[in-house]
């Protein structure tokens, strides 16, 4: 299906460059930091120091007030997560820290919407799900900034609320409306100065602990003895941090690096060393690619598939035994999502193939993919994958179990998808039950039979948005490797930095001719390469079909180990 990228080069000041080496990195690593923006050394100190304060967050000081009156009055509290790897890690980060800061265990609680059933957020249902508990004060994490109704609902019945998030606030009207909380902590919402507006739902939750552990030594609380540390907490910060592919800044790797730091040293949840077992990593060589790619999907998978209370369950579990059996639960939950993905992408992939045959081999600027069989839990992973593919906004719609038509999109460079369904319910009001989103992913519910004119919706927005170039799928590289790059030391050395979001992993690019190619697992394919007079070993995942003589090749570098020995290659990203 996917169609070859257009290959460009990053740009790396030399200026910047110059100056990174001059403070000790080697010439590879300071160019390739220079490329992603990086100006000075400063900005690559991972020390817990140079974290930003939490005083530059809006209504942080408001919220620390509000859980330290809770906490030494001994208040019950209700946590109202979400059912994402970010929001379970908060919900983990918050139940725990808490704790560490002096909430007795019997007065913290949880609950968690079903994705088929409550939808997301805080809800009125939800709220009705938290009373049999009898909270005092509902905190919501990874979410509540748009929930009006369920905020109102919550202060209706005479509850506090602490609402703390990261996403976009809601529009009434074409105006920013925030709920009624007793104190919201959100960096995305209005008149917030904070420095960094990428923390993840669990970042929030991490600042609002550091603050109420400040509000609770004002208070004299820690007279005595020694305050309670926060750091070992890192590892669920990085973890939901990352797999919520929020924008690696400079402040985001401080946390994901203290993070990995923790977890290479063996200091870390025991389940999140579960989930490294469980998925067949080794959490002494932790780096972001097994946090995004092994340990956040098993993660996701049981508010996908099943119930994200296991996910919760698992990472604040104390007994490592426990732990392993609810990693390993997760790990089947996981393996049955990948399973019914498949089979998603196989039919998503045929419709696609037939929409381009009808228009004669041309790809519309949006894809909108329906089948009466595609289960709501996987849509958002499916469009991601179309998207990748064929480059174009695109959204996966499937049948809730409510019955109502519910889709998950994901967008390319250019197209803001929640602005874009923002003008499609202007011009057709009765089309879209309800939206909201961001820029590259957002959601909507839609009027019965409403699939094609959505579609033609979604498609005249394309259309008018995106130019060719636009449409064109861009990869950017870091050129050649040096020959003497070329080794395992070079890959650890890689290995052992933050990359992610905005600060993508490094992607070389070199001229290679193909000595020899051949299908392996049957859905992988194996090149042997000359690269500048010398062989190497490359392979392209998921790809089958054949590939010229002579190319010029993407690829990252990996290290694989085989019975003692290392062996260094190429991942092959695009040839054209």
């Amino acid at each position: 299906m996917s169609t070859a990228p257009t290959l460009v080069t990053r740009d790396a000041p030399p200026r910047a460059a110059w100056t990174l080496e001059q403070a000790g990195f080697t010439p590879l690593l300071a160019r390739l930091f220079a490329a992603r923006g990086v100006r000075s050394a400063d900005e690559l100190d991972a020390g817990l120091d140079k974290l930003l304060p939490p005083e530059g967050l809006k209504g942080i000081e408001a919220a620390a007030a509000l859980l330290a009156d809770a906490v030494q009055a001994g208040d019950r509290i209700c946590l109202v997560a979400d059912y994402d790897c970010d929001g379970a890690t908060a919900c983990a980060v918050a139940l725990r820290g808490l704790g560490l800061l002096g909430a007795r265990p019997d007065t913290l609680h949880y609950v968690v919407p079903d994705r088929a059933i409550h939808g997301y957020g805080l809800t009125p249902a939800i709220v009705e799900l938290a009373l049999p508990l009898q909270p005092q004060l509902l905190m919501t994490v990874d979410n509540g900034i748009a929930s009006l109704a369920g905020v109102a609902h919550a202060k209706a019945l005479g509850l506090k609320v602490l609402v703390t998030d990261h996403h976009l606030p809601a529009l009434v009207e074409d105006v920013v409306q925030l709920p009624q909380a007793d104190a919201l902590v959100n960096p995305s919402q209005p008149g917030c100065g904070f420095e960094s507006k990428n923390l993840a739902g669990v970042g929030v939750a991490f600042y609002v602990l550091l603050a109420l552990r400040s509000e609770l030594r004002r208070r004299g609380a820690f007279e005595g003895r020694e305050q309670p540390r926060l750091d070992g907490l890192l590892d669920l910060v990085a973890l939901g941090t990352v797999a919520d592919v929020v924008r690696l800044d400079a402040n985001n790797r401080r946390l994901v690096a203290q993070g990995l730091r923790r977890m290479r040293n063996g200091r870390m949840q025991p389940g999140v060393a579960a989930l490294f077992t469980a998925a067949g990593r080794d959490a002494a060589r932790a780096n972001a690619f097994d946090l995004g790619f092994a340990l956040g999907p098993r993660i996701n998978a049981a508010g996908r598939l099943s119930d994200m209370t296991v996910g919760i369950e698992c990472l604040l579990c104390e007994d490592p035994a426990r732990a392993l059996e609810l990693a390993q639960l997760l790990d089947t939950i996981n393996r049955e999502r990948r399973e019914i993905e498949a089979g998603m992408r196989e039919q998503a992939e045929a419709q696609l193939a037939r929409l381009r045959t009808q228009l004669e081999t041309q790809t519309p600027p949006a894809l909108v993919i329906f089948d009466e069989d595609f289960h709501e839990g996987v849509v958002g992973i499916v469009a991601s994958r179309i998207k990748d593919a064929a480059h174009r906004p695109t959204f996966v719609l499937a049948r809730g179990a409510d019955g109502q038509l519910k889709g998950s999109g994901r967008s390319i460079a250019g197209f803001h998808l929640r602005d874009a369904l923002d003008l499609i319910s202007k011009r057709h009001p009765d089309l879209l039950k309800k939206f909201g989103g961001h820029a590259m992913a957002a959601g909507c519910t839609l009027a019965e039979g409403g699939v094609q004119p959505f579609r033609e919706a979604l498609t005249a927005v394309a259309a008018e948005w995106l130019d060719e170039g636009a449409l064109q799928r861009t990869l950017r590289t870091d050129g050649p490797l040096p020959p003497d790059a070329f080794n395992a030391q070079t890959v650890q050395e890689l290995d052992a930095q933050v990359w992610g979001q905005a600060f993508e992993a490094p992607l070389f690019c070199d001229e290679v001719q193909i000595v020899a190619q051949r299908i392996v697992g049957e859905r992988h394919l194996k090149l042997r390469v000359r690269q500048g007079g010398l062989l190497r070993d490359a392979i392209w995942f998921g790809h089958t079909d054949p590939v010229p003589e002579q190319a010029r090749m993407a690829y990252r570098l990996s290290l694989d180990e085989y019975q003692g020995q290392q062996r260094v290659q190429m991942v092959v990203e695009a040839i054209v």
